[in-house]
């Protein structure tokens, strides 16, 4: 079986434009089609670093960040103090204060008059997904003697920071995550990982939910951790 290399990268630059409806998926009966939250807002002190679906925050884009959505879901927002509403997409893990639920880009914000009370009750509705989303379980190249411990590898960060963030993202909903550092081409990589596991299948089970939750992932023996 041939297994695809996986390019080492700061973080993947992919600022996509507004989704279009063809492109997202009808809402799926499973998931509450509306519900009211506690939104806040982020901006300048995060604006062009990588955000947890790999793409770069731009505050002036249409997003947001939920601690448990896919990425690409559709969300309409609405602050119900003044019924001012915005359509944005989840490309984001946070908010990671306790008590808010929604952290949305400056843009949206200023739609729906949120910059100046910082957080407000909203009401979010959901639309669908965006499907281009959705990514493929990469795996490293094979080697000599590749037995196992797996562990499967969720960003790849020049900034230690970055990769923090990531871990903590991660650690809403998984455990075992883990950082390690890895030197490629006389630069040092701070590589977001999660779990142990003794073959590629196992790892595959936990690898493609995190895929399809839109996580760029890739399968590579096991490395000890910083």
């Amino acid at each position: 079986m041939h297994y695809e290399a996986y390019p080492e990268t700061s973080y993947p630059k992919a600022n996509r434009p507004e989704t279009k409806q063809a492109y997202t998926k009808p809402p799926d009966a499973a998931v509450p089609k509306s519900k009211y939250i506690v939104a806040s807002w982020y901006g300048s002190d995060f604006h062009g670093k990588p955000t947890s679906s790999g793409e770069l925050y731009n505050m002036y884009t249409k997003t947001c960040a939920h601690k448990e959505y896919p990425f690409g879901t559709r969300l309409k927002v609405t602050n119900i103090s003044n019924d001012k509403s915005v359509e944005c997409t989840v490309n984001d893990r946070g908010p990671f204060i306790a008590g808010r639920d929604l952290d949305l880009s400056y843009a949206c914000a200023k739609e729906i008059g949120l910059i100046g009370t910082g957080t407000g009750k909203v009401r979010i509705e959901y639309l669908g997904r965006d499907a281009r989303y959705v990514k493929e379980v990469r795996y490293s190249p094979a080697r000599a003697g590749s037995e196992g411990p797996f562990t499967i590898q969720v960003g790849s960060y020049r900034d230690m920071s970055n990769a923090a963030r990531m871990k903590t993202a991660l650690e809403f909903k998984y455990s075992r995550v883990y950082i390690t550092r890895a030197e490629v081409n006389d630069s040092a990589y701070f590589r977001v990982n999660i779990g142990k596991f003794s073959t590629k299948d196992e790892a595959y089970r936990l690898a493609k939910t995190l895929a399809d939750e839109g996580y760029n992932i890739l399968i590579k023996h096991y490395e000890e951790r910083i």
